[in-house]
């Protein structure tokens, strides 16, 4: 309770909050990638070919595209388009809603925006599931896919309710392939589109992209010499170079800075700024709906 409380001192005394956020922040919102919610919507494919969660799903090798289209739309749609089953996000929000904010995060689902963040204090270093690319790519430039996805769903069987959500009508067994009109080519050269997402050398960092990094860079030299708080969520250590390493140095160069991280089972802060440093261990959603928003 001690770190907690220093914590929320800090949130309420600091002249910005420069959040980096990680793949376990969505987690414990509930974009989870297996058990009961990976059945819910992919049982079929499980069933088919014995994969058990949504990224192995993502690299099966389908024999056709409008297979491999079938699978990604609705990969795409539950995890962009819906909204997070718990309410970490909201509650995250609420506690620097009115401080001079700004977000860095590798996750690429959009929460923040559909939570409510400024779209401008945002930054999404690996892309967004709502972003189609060129696979190879020939040009520099993203498209998005909502309009697309949607119809390869429905085209499914399946039907969006007010709510946003997918539903599967009762009696109906979903398709497991799109049409071929629906399978998108990239405008320019006529080769596959892909997601633009992170994952090779092909990854296209597009104009948004760009003005976002410059807005992040912006933001960072505004505040050097102020009372600053990183506040590190849920990041692990698959792509610590992004995140995490950058807030430990800008910690030990910022004379007034305080880096804080929340993980479940890996806050950790180096012993060169662990006097300038808070770390909580735990659930996220807990820490945020527990200590702070109760």
């Amino acid at each position: 309770m001690k770190q907690i409380e220093k914590l929320k001192t800090e949130l309420k005394t600091a002249d910005a909050v420069i959040i980096g956020a990680g793949a376990g922040l969505s987690t414990s919102a509930g974009f989870v990638y297996n058990g009961e919610r990976f059945k819910q919507y992919f049982s079929d494919f499980e069933i088919k070919y014995g994969f058990n969660n949504m990224y192995s799903g993502g690299f099966y090798p389908y024999n056709t595209m409008e297979e491999y289209w079938a699978y990604w739309s609705r990969y795409i749609y539950i995890n962009r388009y819906m909204s997070a089953p718990k309410p970490v996000y909201n509650n995250l929000y609420e506690l620097v809603k009115d401080k001079d904010y700004f977000v860095l995060t590798t996750n690429v689902d959009h929460c923040f925006q559909k939570t409510g963040f400024d779209k401008h204090r945002l930054f999404y270093t690996q892309g967004d599931y709502g972003l189609f690319q060129c696979s190879q790519p020939c040009h520099m430039a993203t498209y998005e896919n909502y309009n697309i996805v949607r119809k390869m769903v429905e085209a499914q069987g399946y039907v969006i309710d007010e709510n946003d959500r997918l539903l599967l009508p009762k009696g109906i067994t979903p398709k497991m392939t799109v049409s071929t009109k629906l399978v998108p080519y990239c405008p320019k050269c006529g080769k596959p589109m892909s997601m633009n997402l992170r994952s090779d050398n092909t990854f296209v960092e597009d104009e948004g992209w760009h003005r976002a990094s410059e807005r992040y860079t912006d933001f960072l030299r505004k505040h050097k010499n102020m009372k600053v708080l990183f506040l590190e969520i849920a990041v692990g250590f698959n792509t610590p170079t992004v995140i995490k390493y950058n807030f430990w140095h800008m910690t030990y160069e910022w004379k007034n800075a305080v880096y804080a991280c929340l993980n479940y089972g890996e806050a950790y802060a180096p012993d060169e700024i662990k006097k300038k440093s808070i770390c909580i261990n735990g659930d996220i959603g807990e820490i945020l709906s527990v200590a702070f928003i109760h």
